[in-house]
């Protein structure tokens, strides 16, 4: 991570050596055993201390303490322990806090790097960046004077944040305009939702997407779903793809109100961390529509938490892919000068007792991350459901039901990989009137025919019959980055959603999670009934 900051040599890293050996002192070790442990920890420092004594006199070259020790020996050690296990420079442990309160103060809008530039890719709605006028596609020249060129986009991005009520200059490039056009923003407090807005998909069919878990989340599913309408909801899809988990007690209480009061919803329990469970203290108030959750390789934590409770008490029809695999508690250690020790101190478990975690024992960090084997689990890890249905632990949450999600072509990913969509819809406003879109608008022909012309003038290469097969999810894709730029992200999203091969294929499996829900509901009158016999 980048780290233009110096800290004090020795005092972290000493910190972080005490954080990683903090049970090691507590109750149940013998004192020959404690004083080895004393010894071996201090002959450690000790050899730490002589090896960088020598690379500090003798290497080539200065040495820097925050590559050597901040960037070097501290993640090189954390690396031993787990995955997840990480050191925090100031920047990230600042985005965790971020990540955590779910706001941050600055202009609230998405960029990403393009050819050495970094460009817009929305203003969040409502947001200073919003009000004032920035649009997808635009191309960041200077923030406060201070020209863009060959900054990474988190740079960029840090530039533009700042305390409430201060002013901050942007100078962006737009397509049509033959000057560059400046902005005086205002920077505010940007408020990012962790829930969107929920929809119907269709009477009675509620839509509810969780994108993370932050200390807002529960709040804003009860507040959602109430505005929605929770009343005449008959069925509810449940989409966790692509969330990365975030706050255990968040996923708890969202699990919570989808549950019966007194069930639990997660258990864990580490070396100096005696078994705790989670129970849901609310419960549904008796609300027993159908839920379908979908999840993919990509929902993790807090997400496989909400999902495995579900499953376990046969509440929800898991529809998708095998999830992550991440089911390790890290306790957050904040250090001195603004850093931060994210270290794994115990394992999460399902309710009926299955791990999530997925083994990382012998395999490398990048195939952890970027695995192709999604059928992973553990045959020893065998549990039952509340109706007894077989599920296993050690490879995250498998579905209930598999979908496999359809495979982009080549001219699909050049064309995201050359923003295609974003930078023609650009082109195309610089020279028809954005007032003209409604919220019934298709791409016709002529906007078809545009497009294609588009993607020949900068040289996107593409045949006749690439085209014709593209032409449907073309539209599609077109639709979407026309109503980010008219209108605003959310109402793009929503579009997408109505859409989704996976949203509709869920719809069609609420008779399953239906189903579900009352054989759970035999099973537990025929155990008390064998408990009365008996």
């Amino acid at each position: 991570m980048r780290k233009n900051w110096r800290l004090f040599l020795f005092t972290p890293a000493v910190i972080v050596l005490c954080a990683l050996l903090g049970g090691v002192f507590g109750p149940g070790l013998s004192d020959v055993e404690a004083a080895t442990q004393e010894e071996d920890y201090k002959l450690s420092v000790k050899s730490f201390s002589s090896v960088y004594d020598l690379v500090e006199k003798n290497f080539a070259d200065k040495v820097n303490p925050d590559r050597t020790i901040y960037r070097g020996a501290i993640p090189g050690m954390l690396r031993t322990l787990d995955p997840h296990s990480s050191f925090l420079d100031p920047r990230d442990f600042q985005l965790m806090r971020e990540d955590q309160k779910g706001h941050y103060y600055g202009v609230g809008m998405t960029v990403a790097p393009k050819n050495n530039k970094t460009m817009v890719i929305a203003p969040f709605p409502g947001s200073p960046a919003y009000k004032a006028g920035i649009r997808p596609g635009d191309v960041i020249i200077s923030v406060n004077d201070k020209p863009t060129d060959n900054l990474r986009s988190d740079e960029v991005a840090d530039m533009l944040k700042g305390p409430k009520g201060t002013p901050v200059q942007v100078v962006v490039a737009r397509e049509g305009s033959p000057l560059p056009l400046t902005f005086n923003i205002v920077r505010d407090e940007i408020s990012r939702k962790s829930v969107k807005d929920a929809s119907w998909l269709k009477p009675g069919i509620a839509y509810l997407d969780i994108e993370l878990f932050n200390e807002n989340t529960s709040r804003e599913v009860e507040e959602t779903l109430k505005k929605l309408g929770e009343n005449n909801v008959k069925g509810l899809v449940l989409d966790l793809r692509d969330n990365p988990g975030g706050l255990l007690n968040e996923g708890v209480a969202v699990a919570d109100r989808f549950l019966q009061r007194g069930q639990t919803v997660v258990k864990h329990s580490g070396r100096a961390a005696p078994e705790k469970p989670y129970v849901a203290r609310n419960g549904s108030g008796g609300r027993e529509y159908p839920i379908v959750v979908l999840v993919n390789r990509f929902s993790a934590s807090a997400a496989e938490i909400v999902a495995g409770a579900l499953q376990d008490h046969d509440r929800a029809w898991i529809y998708g892919e095998n999830t992550f695999g991440k089911g390790l508690v890290q306790t957050v250690y904040h250090l001195a000068e603004n850093t931060g020790l994210a270290l794994t101190t115990a394992r999460y478990y399902t309710p009926s007792g299955r791990l999530i975690q997925r083994d990382y024992a012998n395999t490398s960090f990048f195939d952890y991350y970027y695995r192709k084997n999604l059928e992973a689990k553990n045959p020893q890890d065998v549990k039952m459901t509340d109706s007894g249905r077989t599920v296993y632990g050690g490879g995250g949450i498998a579905p209930d039901e598999k979908y496999e999600t359809p495979k982009g072509n080549r001219m699909q990913a050049v064309m995201f990989r050359n923003y295609a969509f974003l930078n023609f819809t650009a082109q195309y406003f610089s020279s028809h009137d954005r007032s003209k879109i409604s919220k019934d608008w298709q791409p016709d022909q002529g906007v078809m025919a545009e497009f294609r012309q588009y993607l020949s003038r900068e040289g996107i290469q593409f045949t006749e019959v690439e085209f014709t097969e593209n032409e449907e999810w073309i539209k599609q894709q077109l639709r979407r980055e026309v109503f980010i730029n008219v209108f605003n992200i959310e109402d793009s999203q929503r579009i997408m959603v109505e859409s989704d091969p996976m949203v509709l294929k869920a719809i069609e499996s609420l008779p399953k999670a239906k189903e579900l829900i009352e054989n759970a509901k035999k099973m537990i009158v025929q155990r008390l009934n064998r408990g009365g016999r008996d």
